[in-house]
């Protein structure tokens, strides 16, 4: 193998056309762009991919800040080409779209690290501790009758865990409304099966609290929930380490910090049970190997957020895999952007879960045509 391959060419091309509803206040539509894929195409060697959480407009623009400080570096150095973005970009705000991009450059880098090392990048990131990891079917909430239907469909499709989230719950100060979509989803997922809840408190003008969190954990509990996620506002640091010292079911949050130093006062300050870095957002697979690794040193449960698209879940499960915790990831219910755009779909065993992919890098393969349908032109992620 060579001991260098320079990056030559990196794009971004947004996704868009058939974006899954998200259960925002201000609803998704299926036009509007929430995700980018970013190719990083090397000289005589693989391309890498990676995907962005963020509208692709941001993360051309991005792009095109970066793409100068990023061209003829190895990109057989993911860590140290990502940190160098870290430090040169400090100044022009930290945390943001720029954040996002980088975390994008630096899922495809480990995906050409991997490739042009014939291994999977879950090995490259310490070592494999599982094969398999438990995908928990993510969906929206609906009205009781309705999400007792939904999550029934997707049991038979072979999940065995859930998590309920946005919605109306929380929304009508109504706790019986709360309460009977909680019920519907338990009885229809059954006793045996994972089901977890997100409020969503990171919408716009969340209108609950505290003292709200305090008794829906108590009513949570009560259901065998197994986390209780993002119950209160993303930056409300003091109220979600007084949740987690009275809620009787586990808090879990993070998903809209970036960074691992911002991470860092929320574990020294006991405010969640287990935490959540978004792999398209947080600075990457670099950056979410730390959280999860320090995490632990706090005691603290790491299990990615991953709503994104198929190469957010590749990288899930790559991180997973070299983790020692049983392996959950997320995995959004129906949408095209999971499903649609790999070359081989996913399988779920017969005990609901999924293998990790132990291809070279991410170990999964793009569908060119597919993506015909959901981009203006994807020629970019293949012409190097």
């Amino acid at each position: 193998m060579t001991e260098c391959l320079p990056i030559r060419r990196v794009v971004a091309v947004p996704l868009f056309g058939q974006s899954p509803k998200g259960g925002w206040s201000n609803e998704i539509r299926p036009q509007d762009t929430i995700h980018a894929l970013i190719a990083v195409h090397t000289d005589g060697g693989p391309t890498g991919y990676g995907s962005i959480f963020t509208d692709g407009r941001l993360a051309q623009a991005g792009l095109a800040v970066l793409e100068p400080m990023i061209l003829g570096a190895n990109a057989l150095e993911p860590e140290k080409v990502s940190e160098t973005l870290h430090q040169h970009t400090f100044w022009m705000g930290r945390g943001g779209t720029l954040t996002h991009v980088i975390s994008g450059l630096d899922i495809a880098l480990w995906d050409v690290l991997g490739k042009a090392l014939g291994q999977p990048v879950s090995r490259l990131l310490g070592g494999v501790w599982h094969r398999r990891a438990m995908p928990y079917c993510s969906l929206l909430m609906e009205e009781p009758v309705r999400m007792g239907d939904v999550v029934a469909a997707w049991r038979e499709r072979g999940f065995r865990a859930f998590k309920i989230g946005w919605g109306p719950f929380g929304r009508r100060d109504d706790p019986r409304l709360d309460e009977a979509i909680v019920s519907a989803a338990r009885d229809a997922a059954g006793t045996e099966a994972k089901l977890m809840v997100d409020a969503g408190a990171s919408d716009a003008f969340w209108p609950n609290g505290l003292k709200w969190a305090i008794r829906t954990a108590e009513m949570l509990a009560a259901h065998g929930v197994a986390w209780f996620e993002e119950a209160l506002p993303p930056d409300a640091l003091a109220d979600h380490k007084r949740l987690r010292e009275r809620a009787p079911v586990p808090i879990a949050g993070g998903e809209v910090l970036t960074r691992r130093q911002t991470f860092l006062s929320w574990l020294a300050e006991g405010a969640l049970d287990i935490v959540q870095p978004d792999v398209t957002k947080v600075g990457g697979l670099s950056e979410q190997r730390r959280i999860a690794w320090l995490a632990r040193e706090f005691g603290v449960r790491y299990v990615g957020h991953g709503w994104n698209t198929a190469i957010g879940l590749a990288a899930d499960l790559q991180l997973a895999a070299a983790l020692p915790d049983p392996p959950l990831v997320e995995y959004i219910a129906g949408s095209a952007y999971v499903d649609g755009i790999v070359a081989e779909p996913w399988a779920l065993d017969a005990e609901g879960m999924l293998a990790v992919p132990q291809g070279p890098g991410l170990g999964i393969a793009l569908d060119r045509d597919r993506l015909r349908e959901m981009t203006l032109d994807p020629t970019p992620l293949f012409a190097g």
